[in-house]
């Protein structure tokens, strides 16, 4: 029963499973403080009393169980509200008891829900270890009587019948002995019960290194055999298209950040193995023309090319920069979405199946199985995130041989994120702006100095600029959404009255040709102003545009702040973004708004978000189990991730398949983690 109850509650099913369920925290059981010690500011507290009363109030659902501990200075309510029949069992009044929980006030008085309870043995408090563990545990557990004390005594009686040779050590031991690391079963054994304060910080760091070192291990083999294994399309050469344009028809000369990736993905596709590679570079850092001219190699190779956006908005933007830019080359381009009309489509798709289109753009349309390609050879998704695993695989069945494969992503991701999420993909990065475009001043402002912003618009209208203004969505709501967009509509045109200033406005639940209607009028300057939701945080590029208000700034997101604000500045113009708030904010808030004002570097701000809100929550990041860490954390232990990737990557440049003797502890354990374990079952 209790087997059972492990494995739903907590995903123990082995003895090894148990021996990684680490501790949550860790209790001075030395420690005894008195009841009278107790105030408002005090936290967990762990007291020693006698049980003068016991009570059982109310009935069935509202049961609750109170006691009364009482020691020289003082009393506390103990208070349970479930296990109740199972606390019966141990609870005597009159009787000693050592007590730990975490305190609250009610009706004035101190009190301690759900306390961890135990009879007082001074014989037995004399021999207690350094720090007691208090393991995770579930109301559903403790009801059964496993709580957290009772999951240290099974962990406890497991450590002595388990000894060295029954756990594996999984880091070769010529790196142990170069970063002097505690061997694995005695970094277990003192996680669980550390003897001093010593023991348990070199067992959680021997512990946090091996958790980076075998997901980095992991990662590296991945990518490693499919350097090796995973066949792909060749390009051989550097064709008439490529060199055409890249000498007649580059609109500006490209960054050294530009070049670099250019020849990275040059190397890579000039190797008969496929090429899987991550490009990020921050907003208008210039990812679009690398895409243009790794196309243009492809077609000069005979092969075609399809780029995918998530957005209608976002693939058109693209279609229309992309013939702009190609408009003098021979290199048939054409686009297909969900609204691409019939007849257009009939003909597209047999130009796309004589091999006469060189470049389609389009979006999720484009993996529909009447779409087929001549001879489909690279493949480029922007904004991965937004695409379904499933999804992209659609487009590699495309192709007889897989096609090349570049992900584009415009929310910089920090290094120490991408070497976890991304390990499994080459990284690339342009990490410099093209030369001549001014930082974009960003200011942040109290919904009090509405009427100050308003004038600062008006003025920068005067000189014939224009404007976007940014609602939040909330996500529970989308009749909210649209009655606050509307709101902030009529409040704009309060401002701006429309005999004077002309408004257009944009919104996810707006039919796509009205949409398209809006965005055109403001792209042609017909429109001063802009309202809309975060639906233009990707896909519009207006150069004249100048000011970005983004509305109730406290409610977004850092990523999406800074999406929003690379809208603007575009053009030669020097470029503002009003963040407008609530007068009172969280300290979150706080922090998210003083970054946004202190830089434009897309990249610092990632590591700032990263820090706020942790990797599971950042977005475009693989969720994976990459990154579900039991002790290590990505942002706080981002140097011993290095350190790990250094040796994971030092381990297989030797030996790729892990077959020398000194890696045997390695491979055994990464075979045994593919849910063949030597490990007992717990019955």
């Amino acid at each position: 029963m209790r087997a059972d109850l492990l494995k739903k509650e907590l995903g123990i099913f082995t003895f090894e499973d148990l021996m990684n369920h680490y501790p949550l925290r860790y209790i001075d059981r030395t420690k005894i403080d008195v009841i009278g010690s107790i105030t408002l500011q005090t936290d967990y507290i762990q007291v020693k009393g006698t049980i003068r009363e016991i009570q059982t109030l109310g009935e069935r659902r509202q049961k609750r169980l109170i006691a009364w501990l009482e020691d020289d200075t003082g009393v506390v309510e103990l208070t349970w509200f479930q296990g109740i029949q199972w606390v019966q069992k141990i609870l005597h009044e009159g009787s000693r008891y050592l007590v730990y929980g975490k305190t609250s006030f009610f009706n004035g008085r101190p009190q301690i829900t759900h306390p961890e309870i135990e009879l007082f043995d001074p014989a037995l408090a004399k021999g207690k270890s350094f720090l007691e563990p208090v393991y995770p545990t579930t109301e559903k557990l403790k009801a059964k009587g496993l709580n957290a004390r009772q999951l240290a005594k099974l962990t406890a009686a497991l450590i002595t019948v388990v000894s060295e040779k029954d756990v594996y050590e999984n880091i070769p031991e010529v790196i142990v002995q170069k970063l002097d690391l505690l061997k694995r079963y005695e970094a277990i054994v003192s996680i669980h019960f550390p003897k001093n304060l010593q023991d348990y910080e070199k067992a959680i760091h021997r512990l946090k290194f091996e958790e980076f070192f075998l997901a980095q291990v992991r990662m590296a083999m991945i990518r490693g055999r499919r350097h090796r294994k995973s066949k792909g399309v060749v390009f051989e050469k550097v064709g008439a298209l490529f060199n055409s344009f890249y000498n007649h028809h580059l609109p500006f000369e490209l960054t050294n950040a530009q070049k670099r990736v250019i020849k990275e993905i040059r190397n890579d596709t000039a190797k008969s193995h496929q090429m899987n590679r991550l490009l990020q570079g921050d907003v208008g850092s210039g990812k679009t023309i690398v895409a243009l001219l790794v196309m243009l190699i492809a077609a000069d190779n005979g092969y075609q090319s399809c780029l995918m956006a998530p957005t209608e908005i976002l693939a058109q933007q693209h279609y229309n920069n992309l013939k702009n830019l190609l408009k003098d080359l021979p290199a048939g381009i054409a686009l297909l979405t969900g609204s691409t009309k019939q007849s257009e489509r009939k003909t597209m798709l047999e130009d796309l199946k004589n091999g006469s289109i060189k470049i389609l753009v389009g979006t999720h349309a484009v993996i529909e199985k009447v779409v087929q390609f001549n001879n489909l050879g690279l493949v480029i998704i922007d904004e991965q995130h937004r695409f379904g695993v499933a999804q992209r695989a659609k487009l590699w069945e495309k192709a007889e041989t897989p096609p090349h494969v570049l992900v584009m992503t415009a929310t910089p991701i920090p290094r120490t994120l991408a070497m976890t999420a991304y390990g499994d993909l080459d990284y690339s990065v342009i990490d410099e702006l093209p030369p001549g475009r001014q930082p974009i001043i960003t200011v942040h402002r109290f919904e009090t100095k509405r009427a100050s912003v308003m004038d600062f618009v008006k003025n920068e209208i005067a000189k014939g600029r224009q404007v976007f203004f940014v609602y939040p969505l909330i996500e529970e709501s989308e009749k909210m959404d649209y009655e606050n967009l509307m709101a902030g509509y009529e409040q704009v045109k309060s401002f701006f009255p429309e005999h004077k200033y002309r408004i257009s406005m944009i919104h996810g639940k707006m039919p796509a040709e009205q949409k398209e209607v809006n965005m055109q009028r403001f792209k042609s300057g017909d429109t001063h102003i802009l309202v809309g939701t975060t639906v233009i945080e990707v896909g519009i590029d207006v150069p004249n545009a100048s000011v970005m208000v983004i509305e109730s700034a406290e409610k977004f997101g850092l990523s999406q702040l800074h999406q929003l604000r690379g809208r603007v500045g575009r053009g030669g113009d020097k470029s503002y973004c009003v963040l407008l708030s609530a007068y009172k904010l969280g300290e979150e808030a706080k922090a998210r708004l003083k970054i946004m004002c202190a830089t434009n570097d897309g990249f610092k701000i990632a590591e700032k978000d990263l820090e706020l809100r942790g990797p599971g929550e950042i977005e475009g990041t693989k969720q994976s189990g990459m990154l579900n860490f039991k002790l290590a954390n990505i942002v706080n232990d981002k140097d011993l991730l290095s350190i790990a990737k250094f040796y994971a990557e030092t381990v297989l440049k030797e030996d790729e398949e892990l077959v020398q003797p000194g890696h045997s502890g390695l491979k055994n354990y990464l075979f045994s983690q593919k849910g063949k374990t030597a490990w007992s079952k717990i019955s």
